[in-house]
């Protein structure tokens, strides 16, 4: 059960990838850094967390976006 994220970034800046639980629970931070614009790509190894709905946003200067996955084992 791993997840691949791929994302760009426009500018250089502070970015955040943050999975939360269907409850809205924070669960794990995958990115927490400053970045040069370009290309990235994270994967998140979900074999200790049950099958289910998750969320994850990923934040960039004024972006922020979220997003609904379904985790199935």
């Amino acid at each position: 059960p791993t997840t691949h994220f791929g994302f760009r970034i426009a500018d250089f800046g502070f970015v955040m990838l943050t999975i939360y639980d269907a409850s809205g629970r924070e669960i794990e931070t995958l990115v927490n850094d400053e970045l040069k614009a370009g290309t990235y790509a994270v994967d998140w190894d979900a074999t200790q967390y049950s099958s289910g709905i998750y969320f994850y946003t990923l934040q960039s200067g004024n972006f922020k976006e979220t997003k609904k996955m379904l985790m199935i084992k």
